[in-house]
């Protein structure tokens, strides 16, 4: 599915820190405008390890929705089960036989310049996991959203195992509250409105 060409004027890629005021907001407005309204299941995927501080972003997000038990997605990827690297491509198909048709979210840590640490990023078409350890993994989503948790340097995997937790902590739960939000004031007003 090709998101961008349902119409051009909208923006495809924003970023906001995550310490401004009300970003959930934002966040999930900018989610819910690229929202297809023919498609009932929505999966989040939430990439990522908790061996590694910064890249425990993604299973820390998962965890917060899941405990939230938001009932308008779907959540892969938590602390207690992540989807990493090892198990990627299998959950990917788990997911494809589950949900044959869903709008597929994907959240993710990534490293970037040191002016950026701290925003997040969202933009509609898939994520490609694993360009900070060089690694060749499957894409994943029609839109994702990451995290910025620390500045790129030339060790990487040394990096994201240095990451402050605190940051990571805040990025996923500003992330998290932003779907809660979504579904609240958006997923849920929509369905009452059909029905």
């Amino acid at each position: 599915m090709k998101l961008t060409d349902q119409n051009q004027s909208r923006s495809i890629s924003k970023k906001w820190h995550y310490q401004k005021h009300f970003v959930y907001r934002e966040i999930a407005d900018f989610v819910y405008q690229w929202l297809p309204e023919d498609k009932s299941d929505i999966v989040i995927v939430c990439i990522g390890s908790d061996r590694s501080t910064g890249d425990a972003l993604g299973p820390i997000t998962g965890t917060h929705l899941s405990k939230w038990r938001l009932t308008r997605f779907h959540v892969y990827g938590t602390l207690k089960k992540p989807v990493h690297a090892l198990n990627l491509t299998d959950e990917l198909s788990r997911i494809n036989k589950s949900h044959p048709h869903a709008f597929i979210i994907a959240i993710d840590a990534c490293l970037g310049r040191a002016t950026s640490i701290g925003k997040i990023t969202a933009s509609v078409g898939p994520l490609k996991p694993g360009l900070a350890l060089k690694k060749k993994l499957p894409e994943v989503g029609h839109l994702h959203i990451t995290g910025i948790v620390n500045a790129s340097t030339p060790v990487d995997y040394l990096t994201l195992q240095n990451t402050r937790l605190h940051l990571v902590m805040e990025l996923a739960e500003t992330i998290a509250r932003s779907f809660l939000y979504l579904q609240r004031n958006y997923i849920d007003k929509r369905k009452q409105q059909i029905n």
